[in-house]
């Protein structure tokens, strides 16, 4: 069996992060999303994997060099526009050609591993085994229609969705997919979607199942489903301080501080993971907080937050929460008079006052 897996896409909701970075790339825990989808496919004994790319994919590339410190052979397939999911699977058919195969969106995290899934494709000998998760906004994703332990049909986004379920962003395939998303035609929005190829097996009558997710699953589309991403992976974080921690300071919880970081006069309650080199004076850090490699943070407080690497949060009088800073931000105190606030702030960002 090999894998392919999502990572392209412009992560339009996630702007500004993604105007500089791959969306895939974005760090929970500190780790890069991508880094988690790579690890279970290793896990699931998989070796060979294909990763859909933009065209000018040189980024994700270059953070994952060819798999070997996953113990992975990584190739990388460059797809010229973001013209759907379904098209991705097209035009990765000289590299599966008559595999089975794992077919993971690399933005989308799950409790668990994948084996489960693996093993029930393999007894079932199915054509196409899909993932299903209850969600509370079934209309942001393809929706199945069940009748009983089968799936009928599937819609993609519906605006009055048959059922409380999401197909996830894990499918496992045969060869037979290839027949699907080499007859389905592009959809209103100009895009292969997936949805009619599952549709398409459906109605041609090949063996359909399912598995239900009862995990926590998450499509991390969105800046609060990073955060909530983030929170989940933090939960399950043991401790592990490399760094310093100075006589004056509190850390308690599960708290990982790595090497070359430091933490002085500040109360730190985990979950958290604090990167290398980072420094940490005088401050509240609370749960549920990843802060970066390099970054300064003094006479602040902070909680459940990601701060990328390199941000200095410095002087901030009131907490900062549910936030994300992204790579070399600066939080300040201003000096002086008259008391203002200044801002430079990138197209599609979000600043909350109090």
């Amino acid at each position: 069996m090999k894998a392919l897996i999502t990572a392209g896409g412009k992560g339009t909701r996630l702007r500004p992060l993604t105007h500089t970075q791959n969306k895939h790339l974005l760090p929970i825990a500190n780790k890069p999303i991508l880094h988690y989808s790579l690890e279970k496919v290793a896990d699931a004994g998989i070796r060979e994997v294909g990763i859909i790319t933009h065209k000018n994919g040189d980024e994700v590339k270059a953070a994952l060099g060819n798999g070997e410190q996953w113990g992975l052979a990584i190739t990388y397939i460059p797809q010229n526009a973001p013209l759907g999911l379904a098209h991705a699977v097209k035009i990765s058919q000289n590299f599966i050609g008559d595999e089975p195969f794992i077919f993971y969106l690399g933005d989308n995290m799950v409790v668990g591993g994948l084996e489960k899934f693996i093993e029930v494709f393999e007894r079932e000998g199915s054509n196409c085994h899909l993932t299903l998760a209850r969600v509370k906004d079934p209309e942001r994703f393809g929706v199945p229609e069940l009748k009983g332990n089968r799936i009928v049909a599937i819609e993609e986004k519906p605006l009055h969705p048959k059922s409380r379920f999401a197909v996830s962003g894990i499918y496992l395939y045969d060869k037979t997919i290839f027949e699907a998303v080499n007859n389905i035609k592009p959809s209103a929005r100009g895009e292969l979607e997936i949805s009619d190829a599952h549709q398409y097996l459906i109605d041609k009558g090949y063996k359909i199942t399912y598995s239900e997710i009862t995990g926590w699953w998450k499509d991390t589309g969105k800046p609060e489903d990073i955060l909530e991403a983030n929170r989940l992976i933090l939960e399950h974080t043991e401790s592990n301080i490399s760094g310093l921690v100075n006589n004056d300071s509190i850390v308690t919880g599960n708290v990982v501080l790595e090497e070359g970081a430091r933490i002085s006069h500040s109360t730190v309650r985990g979950p958290v993971v604090i990167g290398k080199n980072a420094v940490i004076e005088n401050c509240f850090i609370g749960p549920f907080t990843s802060i970066g490699h390099d970054c300064i943070i003094r006479n602040s407080e902070v909680e459940f937050s990601i701060v990328l690497h390199e941000c200095e949060i410095l002087d901030v009088g009131v907490r900062i929460e549910g936030s994300l800073l992204g790579v070399g931000a600066r939080v300040v105190n201003a000096e002086g008079r008259p008391r203002t606030h200044r801002f430079m702030v990138g197209d599609q960002s979000l600043i909350e006052i109090r």
